[in-house]
């Protein structure tokens, strides 16, 4: 009886204790609003979209959109609205995801793997077959960012005149940029184009050996997951950059893929990707270059994924090269090593004395301590005295390098210095397998002179922490909107323009001012705009609508925008020059400020010499042209209708 009674108390607590969980959940449903039926749709649509993504990354791209479209008709309610915007956002990118990996999979190749070995994140770029010191790690003066994950360094051999690399935006976006080498100083860095720029990161841009491809590795852009690799032609009709074409599988992967090399004798194609790495380490695989690759469909998932893995072949297992082949060995290169080496050493004590001897100077001049600079003296005459010496068996070691170099020459034993000592001193990986990976030395700090950025005002609409005036109230030609903001009797302070840029300031003949923010070539964009500015607080704001600087009603201005958009103008800059021709810095600023544009030297009706820059579909970007050109002072500049 007791046990029983005892058993029953158990229940009944039990049972209370449920109804107590069951209370303060319901209570905390009332306080918080908080929904059992939420939580679990939440917990499904989190397990549809992990298993979702698993699949994606297995090739399974048929399973994981079921997985994902499940998932988002879990987040839609009865009339048809999603329950939550952002996650369904986020469904419906890796929904795309899986849908670009299903067409991927009609266009899959086969190439023929020769090696991989893994390497980690930090310097798995040194290990690839490029000139030594060509690779300069961040931070640098191009990038100031070493944060990515796998960017951390950028290609740029010594005595390249055009430069290609990846860099954060102000919002921390990585693009490819490009500055070229004019006379002594770089251009000022410019984005490639817009169809390489996504809206996430783009990184290690690399040319091909002939400068005609560009390739590189975008999280943004038309892909399966991750940095896919993409390459982009070089188009001599546009002179640009082609639209980005993604080399499928199995070089793109829904894992990170990226830094695509083809070696510049033509035999090898190499690039990196974590596919089957730990996350501190990246694998980099070594293909045979095959400019003309065939590619199948692959219907199988497993075919796809064991594709993916890229195991290396018997055939290239047994295809050895042997990186130190051309390098002869006798007693006379291992003294040439062994006292090559011993230069080096003494070359960098040298250079390590004389930082810290630089350094304890500095020290001395600042400090106001009497101690301290008792102490600092004496280090410095310590090192002062130490340098004679270590300069002079400098001296010495290096007459007996040139005797030895001599000897060979004599002898006629031509070597490479630096594959000696590469073979020497540098990590070498791989010598067991088909392909040798030699580790390179990063190169110096980039230190180049850059012009400055082309003082520009920025005319487009936005909001920024203190209104900006615009620099010149003058409309551009052509058709424009602007939102009214008001008119007042005195002059508006930039306080009460609530961060509005650009605004314009027009003063009316009676002395009112009217204040208008924005220019817009669309009615579409303006009316995008319009809400923007009355939520700050202008609620009268209305459009406005401008042709060649005329007021004219808004309904006029939305009926010549459609004419224009049936018959589209086009613009073309004449320049011509005070001084006859242009030299090469003036014909590649004008370039790089109009890319994608023509530009043709041409006799003009007067005789003079003249140059023309067509074709411009927006006056405005015309009229930029125009002012840039006028800024460095070339000579006239008129803009002219194209017939």
């Amino acid at each position: 009886m007791h046990a029983e009674k005892c058993t029953k108390n158990n229940v009944c607590q039990g049972i209370m204790a449920k109804k107590g969980i069951i209370t303060l959940y319901i209570l905390l449903s009332v306080i918080f609003g908080f929904s059992f039926d939420t939580s679990a749709r939440n917990h499904k649509v989190d397990s549809l979209v992990n298993a979702g993504d698993s699949l994606r990354m297995r090739y399974q791209f048929e399973k994981s959109l079921a997985a994902y479209t499940k998932a988002l008709e879990e987040l839609t309610d009865s009339a048809g609205v999603a329950t939550d915007s952002i996650k369904s956002l986020q469904i419906s990118d890796n929904l795309l995801l899986s849908e670009n990996g299903r067409n991927m999979a009609l266009f899959a190749g086969k190439p023929n793997v020769i090696a991989r070995h893994t390497f980690s994140i930090g310097e798995f770029f040194l290990y690839y077959p490029l000139a030594d010191k060509s690779w300069r790690l961040t931070p640098n003066q191009l990038d100031s960012s070493s944060a990515h994950p796998y960017a951390k360094a950028l290609y740029a051999p010594e005595n390249s005149d055009v430069l290609y690399y990846s860099a954060a935006d102000g919002d921390g976006i990585r693009n490819i940029y490009r500055t070229e080498l004019q006379d002594s100083v770089w251009t000022y860095p410019s984005l490639i184009n817009e169809q390489i720029t996504s809206a996430s990161d783009e990184i290690y841009p690399v040319l091909s050996p002939d400068g005609r491809s560009l390739y590189f590795a975008s999280s943004g852009l038309y892909g399966v997951g991750g940095y896919d690799l993409y390459v982009s032609e070089w188009d001599d009709e546009a002179s640009d950059w082609s639209a980005p074409l993604n080399l499928g599988f199995p070089y793109s992967s829904p894992s990170d893929d990226f830094l695509l090399v083809n070696t510049e004798d033509g035999e090898y194609t190499l690039f990196a990707s974590n596919r089957d790495c730990s996350k501190d380490s990246v694998c980099v695989y070594v293909l045979e270059y095959d400019s003309m690759p065939v590619r199948k469909a692959v219907d199988d998932p497993d075919e796809l994924l064991e594709l993916s893995h890229l195991e290396p072949s018997g055939e290239a297992v047994s295809e050895g090269r042997d990186v130190n082949a051309d390098i002869p060995e006798s007693v006379d290169t291992k003294r040439y090593m062994d006292k090559m080496e011993e230069v080096r050493a003494l070359r960098d004590t040298l250079s390590a004395c004389e930082t810290v001897l630089e350094d304890n100077r500095n020290r001395f001049i600042l400090s106001s301590d009497e101690d301290e600079r008792i102490a600092l003296t004496n280090k410095i005459l310590e090192i002062e005295s130490s340098l004679p010496a270590i300069q002079d068996s400098l001296t010495r070691a290096t007459d007996i390098l040139r005797k030895i170099e001599m000897e060979f020459l004599f002898s006629g034993v031509v070597i490479d210095p630096d594959k000696l000592m590469a073979a020497a001193d540098r990590e070498v990986v791989g010598e067991a397998t088909s392909y040798t990976f030699m580790k390179m030395n990063p190169g110096d700090k980039i230190a180049l002179k850059i012009l400055p950025p082309p003082v520009q005002f920025d005319y487009t609409f936005k909001i920024l922490d203190q209104a900006q005036m615009a620099a010149d109230n003058t409309l551009p030609s052509g058709l424009v909107y602007q939102i009214q903001l008001f008119t007042v009797s005195s002059m508006a302070s930039l306080k009460s323009l609530k961060g509005l840029s650009p605004v314009f300031e027009v003063q009316t003949p009676n002395g009112r001012f009217v204040y208008r923010v924005g220019l817009f070539n669309t009615y579409k964009d303006v009316l995008a705009k319009l809400n923007t500015v009355k939520r700050l607080g202008f609620r009268n704001a209305f459009i406005v609508a401008f042709n060649d600087g005329e007021d004219m009603t808004v309904s006029k201005a939305r009926s010549l925008e459609a004419k224009l958009a049936a018959n589209p103008i086009f613009y073309e800059v004449l320049l011509t020059p005070d001084e006859g021709d242009l030299d090469d810095t003036s014909v590649s600023g004008i370039n790089q400020q109009a890319q994608g544009k023509d530009i043709a030297r041409i006799d003009a009706e007067n005789g003079e010499i003249a140059y023309v820059i067509r074709p411009f579909s927006d006056r405005n970007a015309a009229e930029n042209l125009a002012t840039f050109i006028k800024a460095m002072g070339l000579g006239t500049v008129e803009i002219r209708k194209i017939e």
